[in-house]
């Protein structure tokens, strides 16, 4: 069946010329002849192309002749850019294909932590340079995201800290009443938030808060192509997007989880004066006496390794944001998640290491 189109195949008559295409579509052999067109335009072009491989997937023969070499390349053109239909996986059932799935998942995870380490050499080697070269160190921009990250977190990472030292002084006295040992809910609160939870639970705290906000800010702007404008300029984004923001967490994650102690303890005794008795006084002498400064120390060595985690797969995953707020959306939780998991395995290793040297 050959078909010639009409001269003009623009897009304010696509859809005209398509009812006029109803029966060529339904057929198995088609010849579309080209040589009558004057113009035609992408809207056209695809219509030809749209056309073609609807008789295609019914196992029919669609050709052109005629065109023009102009039209040809429009055509091809048309044709390379039209994206390719995803077929749907099938659900995978069974052992063997769960295991190749675990398997997989586990080599992409792998990949993804070889690039974050190459990306954490990369911001470290830039910190260099700045060393040598201190008057490159945005302040203005350091400032800012000190105040963002340290001093706006502050209501959120006391409340925090406050309730948490009084659900563990309430869930230690019902325990401790049971033997007498009121008294030792002081240790339990103290070594329990100074160690542990303090400093943890606020790095948890800003790898929601800052982390997500670093991935937000710096994917957005890939997404407008300002980081390849920021490229044309002759200007790093790492240096001036990423180190800002991993060095305000490094110097504002300690201060942080020293706000987190001081209101854990707070709320633990005032919990222990109106539950067991125990006296601010007596709470202040027990806490001297059988807390050693090693117990907030090792929260405190923990915070900028926390930071660094938390700045790096932020600003790691703002800069992997493609095009489309799907990946906006996607990497900021893969961000957050993330983050989280990594905190806390590095929280684990040190309490392994902390105990294996006995500190």
């Amino acid at each position: 069946m050959k078909v010639t189109l009409p001269d003009r195949i623009v897009v304010a008559k696509v859809d005209e010329i398509r009812a006029q295409l109803v029966t060529a579509e339904a057929s198995l052999d088609v010849t579309f002849d080209l040589s009558s067109i004057q113009a035609l335009d992408t809207a056209g072009a695809w219509l030809i192309i749209d056309v073609q491989n609807k008789i295609h997937d019914r196992g029919g023969r669609c050709d052109i002749e005629g065109a023009s070499t102009v039209h040809t390349d429009l055509i091809d053109v048309v044709r390379n850019n039209i994206p390719v239909k995803e077929q749907a996986q099938k659900p995978r059932h069974g052992f063997f294909d769960w295991l190749e799935s675990v398997g997989e998942a586990t080599w992409l995870g792998g990949q993804s932590l070889i690039e974050i380490l190459g990306f954490l050499g990369t911001v470290v080697a830039r910190f260099a340079g700045l060393l040598i070269h201190p008057g490159r160190l945005r302040f203005t921009s350091l400032v800012h995201h000190m105040q963002e990250i340290g001093l706006n977190a502050v209501p959120i990472v006391s409340l925090m800290a406050f309730l948490i030292g009084v659900v563990m002084a309430f869930q230690g006295a019902v325990q401790l009443r049971q033997f007498g040992a009121e008294v030792f809910v002081v240790d339990l609160i103290a070594i329990s938030i100074l160690r542990e939870l303090g400093i943890l639970l606020t790095a948890i705290i800003v790898a929601g808060r800052s982390g997500a906000a670093f991935t937000a800010a710096i994917g957005s702007m890939k997404m407008r192509e300002e980081i390849d404008a920021m490229q044309t300029l002759g200007l790093d984004p790492i240096e001036v997007l990423v180190l800002p923001r991993v060095l305000g967490l490094v110097i504002m994650l300690p201060l942080l989880g020293f706000v987190a102690d001081v209101m854990g303890l707070f709320g633990g005794a005032v919990m222990a004066w109106i539950e067991l008795g125990v006296s601010p006084g007596m709470f202040q002498t027990r806490l001297y006496d059988s807390v050693d400064v090693w117990h907030y120390a090792v929260g405190l060595i923990k915070a900028p390794f926390f930071a660094v985690i938390i700045g790096i797969v932020g600003s790691y995953e703002g800069l992997k944001v493609g095009g489309d707020a799907e990946s906006l959306g996607r990497l900021t939780s893969t961000s957050v998640v993330l983050s989280i998991f990594l905190v806390i395995v590095a929280d684990a290793l040190f309490s392994i290491f902390f105990a294996v040297v006995g500190v």
